[in-house]
């Protein structure tokens, strides 16, 4: 099976959705109209990315606003406060229908960068090429001889209680001589009373004593009792091992689990369907999926009835060129493109659009209610697909990343991307990913910055033969020297060696480049 593409080559002098500068993008794509998993993997690791059929890079050092493709690593992912405090707000609301009347946290969707730059409905393909007709294949031998962590800081549960035990001492010693000193309102604090405690290290003592008598309530009763007919009792008390800390932070599965309790107010449930009108469910939802999606696009983009149709929301969300794959090493959902449905009392509130690849899931865009703007579902479903990721890691090892489309330092929009952590950003020119840490100072002085900070690192992948680049025409596949010979007349080279350079070595002798 072939990736077949056609290169659309540059696109420049438009404006920009994160800016508002009239002439300041600039990006190549190309029209996919079949693509494997593995080649946009690959792809998506040298700064590309998917709209609908369309695939496009960036030009980042001509871009006003370059876009850094950012991953997120599943295996040290760690939650924030104000993810956490996301994920107790849903289950508030699931569990007791509370928080309703609350606003929602700002810039909450963490894919709004496709929603504001994808390309429009008229970038379609020239040609109409006939997949289901078997391609010939040119046999190759015509071809010349060429030759990251950081571990959560754990909290220590153990209270020294001495210094407390010995201020409540003297204080009891005093009532008992009766020494006591009345003071008058306004002289201060009575230095006899012990100071005030925070309610923190209270709850923590009170824990602790909890602990302690629940333990010693165990040993007790594992006494034989001969020995307690004798007297013997147990020399010392244990306290509770370091190594089971009682306050330990709860994992990214407690707090999911938590909000789904059987005896909750609202019945919640995430559906995952692949994008196909061959899947009864997504065929089943595609009106709800699509009302909602036009509903969120008036409300949040101020997209007009045109602009939201059915046809559009096809063509960008429903309209994929991943061909889904069923490996037996792989999940058991297979690889492809989904849709990843929020339902709420037997309604669909948000669909989070995803690919799953061999190393990765991508979130491609997010659409919800907003109505529920309240429950911070942009970032909610993002921690959803983390989670998600890291089921899926369970099974296939290899994919452990979580990549969260591009990040653009010089846009808030964007720029809060970096929090998910550990995340990297994509170096624009040797394609090595680098922890965003490293990154942040170079992009604070200046909008595009090659990342690698070795200054003898180069691109690993870059175009080494042209020859063989892979051609399809007249519905013949052949590597470029042999396609080149059979021309009449000369093709634009420097188009094709453009295209070879983009997207690599190694996709560009996997995928077939049309040309007519």
């Amino acid at each position: 099976m072939h990736s077949i593409v056609e290169y659309k080559g540059l696109k420049s002098d438009y404006r920009c959705g994160y800016c508002s500068l009239a002439n300041g993008k600039a990006a190549v794509g190309m029209w996919a109209h079949t693509m494997t998993v593995q080649d946009y993997q690959d792809l998506i690791d040298r700064g590309w990315r998917r709209s609908g059929m369309y695939v496009y890079k960036p030009v980042m050092n001509r871009t006003c606003c370059p876009q850094y493709t950012i991953r997120c690593r599943i295996l040290e992912f760690k939650l924030t406060k104000s993810s956490k405090k996301v994920l107790k707000k849903m289950t508030r609301f699931l569990s007791k229908g509370e928080g309703a009347n609350e606003s929602g946290e700002p810039m909450d969707s963490i894919n709004e960068d496709t929603g504001i730059d994808h390309p429009s409905a008229t970038c379609l393909s020239e040609v109409d090429i006939d997949l289901e007709k078997p391609l010939k294949i040119v046999s190759l031998e015509e071809m010349p001889n060429s030759t990251e962590v950081a571990e959560n800081p754990q909290i220590d549960c153990a209270v020294d209680t001495r210094d407390q035990s010995q201020k409540h001492s003297s204080t009891e010693a005093n009532a008992s001589t009766g020494s006591f000193h009345c003071f008058k309102p306004g002289q201060g604090a009575d230095p006899n009373k012990p100071p005030c405690r925070k309610a923190k290290d209270i709850r923590r003592e009170r824990k602790l004593k909890k602990l302690l008598q629940k333990q010693q309530q165990t040993e007790m009763s594992n006494v034989p009792q001969n020995q307690e007919a004798d007297g013997d009792a147990p020399d010392t008390l244990l306290l509770p091992h370091r190594s089971k800390r009682p306050n330990q932070p709860k994992s990214l599965e407690e707090f999911i689990s938590a909000s789904l309790s059987s005896d909750a107010v609202h019945h919640f449930e995430v559906k995952l369907v692949p994008v196909s009108f061959d899947d009864p469910g997504f065929t089943e939802s595609f009106n709800q999926s699509a009302t909602l999606y036009s509903k969120y696009q008036m409300a949040v983009h101020h997209d007009s009835d045109d602009e939201c149709s059915v046809s559009e929301y096809s063509r960008f969300l429903c309209q994929s060129p991943l061909q889904a794959e069923y490996p037996p090493d792989g999940p058991e959902s297979g690889y492809g493109s989904f849709h990843q449905q929020y339902w709420l009392d037997g309604k669909i509130i948000a669909v989070g659009v995803i690919d799953i690849l061999p190393r990765c899931v991508s979130s491609v865009y997010l659409y919800y209610d907003p109505d529920y703007m309240f429950l911070s579902l942009g970032v909610y479903s993002a921690i959803r697909e983390v989670a998600f990721t890291s089921e899926l890691q369970k099974k296939v090892p290899d994919l452990r990343y979580y990549y969260m489309g591009f990040y653009i330092h010089s846009c808030p929009k964007m720029k809060y991307k970096g929090q998910y952590s550990p995340s990297e950003l994509l170096c624009p020119e040797t394609y090595e990913w680098i922890p965003i840490e490293k990154c942040r100072a170079k992009l604070d002085q200046s909008k595009y910055s090659r990342l690698n900070e070795d200054p003898d690192a180069e691109d690993e992948n870059s175009l080494q033969n042209l020859s063989k680049v892979l051609i399809l025409h007249k519905n013949t596949v052949m590597p470029y020297n042999v396609y080149r010979r059979r021309q009449k007349r000369v093709d634009n080279e420097a188009v094709i060696q453009q295209y070879a350079n983009l997207v690599g070595q190694a996709c560009a002798e996997r995928m077939v480049l049309y040309r007519n």
